[in-house]
């Protein structure tokens, strides 16, 4: 069975890079870019793991991370944060929600790649 990802991001270079690499690394990439109708996408077709932008049009990124961990189908998926904002209390926040890893822009294609593979393996 294959390996998919679901990038929810909206800036579309860092769509394209992690798309790129991640498909190499032997995932399926589905994207999209909407925070008002991320949850609409996830529950339609549930990944193995999410990659989530903290700031996005329409929802933040912490408060789709909070209805990912109080929905039944989608509360174990594993999901990385990957946002701009570094701060020390957004990262906090971001584990306090159930997320499992937080990155911050820019970030190595390298690194994404690896703490994806660490996620679907845990």
């Amino acid at each position: 069975m294959g390996k998919r990802v679901l990038l929810i991001e909206d800036e579309p270079n860092i769509i394209e890079a992690l798309s790129f690499i991640l498909s190499r690394d032997g995932w399926t990439v589905h994207t999209h870019e909407d925070g008002a109708t991320a949850m609409e996408k996830v529950i339609a077709l549930p990944p193995d793991v999410i990659i989530l932008d903290v700031m996005l049009p329409g929802r933040s990124g912490f408060d789709i991370l909070r209805d990912l961990r109080g929905h039944e189908v989608t509360k174990a998926i594993p999901v990385m944060m990957l946002t701009a904002r570094g701060q020390e209390k957004d990262r906090d926040l971001a584990i306090r929600l159930g997320a499992n890893h937080f990155m911050t822009k820019p970030f190595s294609n390298s690194d994404v790649r690896d703490y994806v593979r660490n996620l679907m393996e845990a």
